[in-house]
């Protein structure tokens, strides 16, 4: 297997997509949560969707703690899949980490047509969260009071011991993040977050209007810190305009009507 088989899946792969959407989990998720978006999009979009070191498939391999080395070890596999318009899209941790993609993509000169972020405050606002320093029950409430893993798998003791290590080792990442001031991205950025989301304020995702020299688009959607799960249509549209607006008919057809307009 190779390292792109690793990091990739492509659950409905779209080989003639003019664009790619790469998707990254939040803290304890996988590349599955991504498998409806994929089913969705496709034959348009060809979905790649991130999977962390630590879970399922990569059960066996130590899981990361820092964005910086998951971003960096990540950027290495994707920059032969930048053939055609990257688009990115990452939830909660995963924001953080697609943030930290496009830059690298940026100085690669490959970097991405727009970044789309959910559920994350701005990567230069810093908290002081614990969370991953918490005992396996302290691990668990917290994972349960925001509802992102369903909680009768944490019930089983078996899955338990099988899960912890990924959460503990994805929450590590999240929580001691460092931020390294740097230019800003040249892509539009685009911030979803649900209405009672009780770890990221509006004025903490509308910080993220900071990180990009292009345009910046704000969503709120009703819903906590998952509200993905009930509003990823929603979402979705908002990444097939964009998505759309990239294919050379689209912007044919707004030359177009640019032209046939009365000066």
């Amino acid at each position: 297997m190779t390292d792109t088989d690793l990091w990739v899946r492509r659950f409905h792969p779209a080989d003639e997509a003019a664009t790619r959407l790469l998707c990254l989990p939040h803290a304890g998720g996988s590349a599955s949560y991504f498998a409806r978006v994929a089913r969705t999009l496709a034959p348009e979009v060809d979905v790649l969707a991130v999977q962390y070191p630590g879970r399922q498939d990569r059960l066996r391999e130590p899981g990361l703690t820092s964005v910086h080395e998951i971003a960096d070890r990540l950027v290495t596999v994707l920059l032969p899949l930048v053939d055609r318009p990257l688009t990115v899209f990452g939830h909660s941790l995963g924001a953080t980490i697609g943030y930290e993609v496009a830059l690298r993509l940026r100085r690669a000169g490959a970097g991405p047509t727009a970044l789309f972020v959910s559920g994350r405050r701005a990567p230069h606002l810093r908290k002081e969260e614990r969370t991953h320093l918490r005992d396996d029950a302290g691990l668990i409430a917290e994972v349960r009071a925001l509802a992102g893993t369903d909680s009768a798998l944490l019930e089983a003791e078996d899955v338990l011991r099988m899960v912890l290590p990924a959460i503990r080792s994805d929450y590590t990442a999240a929580e001691t993040y460092e931020y390294r001031p740097g230019p800003r991205l040249d892509c539009p950025i685009v911030a979803h977050i649900g209405d009672s989301d009780p770890r990221v304020s509006v004025d903490e995702a509308k910080a993220w209007r900071e990180h990009t020299d292009a345009g910046f688009e704000f969503v709120v959607h009703p819903g906590g810190h998952f509200y993905l799960n009930d509003n990823m249509s929603a979402v979705l549209r908002s990444i097939r305009a964009h998505t759309r607006s990239l294919s050379p008919a689209s912007r044919g057809a707004a030359t177009v009507a640019h032209a046939e307009q009365p000066g």
